[in-house]
């Protein structure tokens, strides 16, 4: 004889045969998931198999979960002590540390040609991490936008767009005079500013990620004093697309190029130029510029998809 577990396993019996089919039009309001809540539970307390098998479903769900929660647990500390044991004693001198880092200060200026160490070293030396790191801001902000994301696919009830017009035009911010004339005042400087940033990476403090969120601050403060409509005659999600595509595909095709060509002590043919100029550093700075690109667009979209639900006119 085959308890309610085994025909639940094989398939003779379904739990939610026992529970009430929807209604083609539910209210979703709290009172009403309340009393489908008490009527589930009801049609669950009436029939013995139902309670039974639910009651074991759940005590079997609930062991498995914390068996598995308590192996993970100790696989990971397990796997982080041993990496630790590895790791010099307090006080000592970490040969392999010691030894990268004196090469990237010792020899950043000569093999990479750019003044900020830190530039030459997550631009040049550790190249292919801040290239991952790109790729997984684009990949947040594409899932920002699947989720998000209102389209012809995704309409609204004519109620929940009733809503969002009155939110819409409670939250607007475009229409304040001070708002809007202390935008027009600080976009241009801030833009100006994150440019700056943006282009003296490989000089001094800043670059791609620094540059491109200054420049991502002035696209929403530009959008917030003078309004998406002005915003999407320039700035659309295929612009937007494309440039980001253009920005990783820039960066992933030059550093394979000059990987694979300066291994093994290949020149690559890519100038570092003079120290302490703009225009140093080889690739150094159109790889900031790739990076902030992609910086500015994923934080202009995620204000976008969040404000509105799109990114440019007309979900377009």
């Amino acid at each position: 004889m085959k308890n309610g577990w085994q025909k639940f396993l094989d398939g003779e019996f379904d739990v939610m045969d026992f529970f009430p089919e929807p209604a083609e039009e539910p209210d979703l309001s709290r009172e009403a998931v309340k009393e489908i809540r008490k009527e589930e539970n009801r049609r669950i307390d009436e029939d013995p198999r139902t309670r039974k098998v639910v009651a074991f479903e759940r005590r079997s769900f609930r062991i498995i979960y914390y068996f598995v929660a308590v192996v993970s647990c100790v696989v990971f500390i397990g796997v982080m002590l041993y990496g630790v044991s590895f790791l010099p004693r307090y006080g000592q001198e970490n040969a392999w540390a010691a030894e990268v880092s004196r090469r990237y200060i010792e020899k950043g200026l000569e093999e990479t040609g750019a003044l900020n160490i830190v530039a030459g070293m997550i631009l040049d030396y550790r190249a292919f991490d801040t290239l991952g790191e790109s790729h997984v801001l684009f990949t947040a902000l594409v899932l920002v936008m699947v989720l998000l994301r209102r389209d012809k696919k995704n309409q609204q009830s004519e109620v929940e767009d009733y809503y969002t017009i009155r939110n819409d035009a409670y939250f607007r911010t475009a229409g304040d005079l001070i708002l809007s004339k202390t935008g027009t005042f600080l976009v241009p400087c801030i833009l100006v500013y994150g440019l700056y940033v943006l282009l003296n990476g490989q000089l001094s403090p800043g670059g791609g990620f620094s540059g491109g969120a200054v420049m991502g601050a002035a696209m929403i403060i530009f959008a917030a004093s003078s309004g998406f409509d002005r915003v999407d005659r320039f700035f659309s999600l295929k612009l937007s697309s494309w440039v980001t595509f253009a920005a990783l595909g820039f960066y992933s095709f030059a550093k394979g190029y000059v990987f694979f060509t300066g291994a093994n002590g290949i020149h690559n043919g890519i100038p570092k130029g003079t120290p302490g100029a703009i225009l140093s550093g080889g690739l150094i700075l159109p790889l900031d510029v790739a990076v902030g690109v992609v910086v500015a667009c994923t934080m202009f979209g995620f204000y976008s998809l969040f404000r509105r639900g799109r990114i440019g006119g007309s979900g377009k």
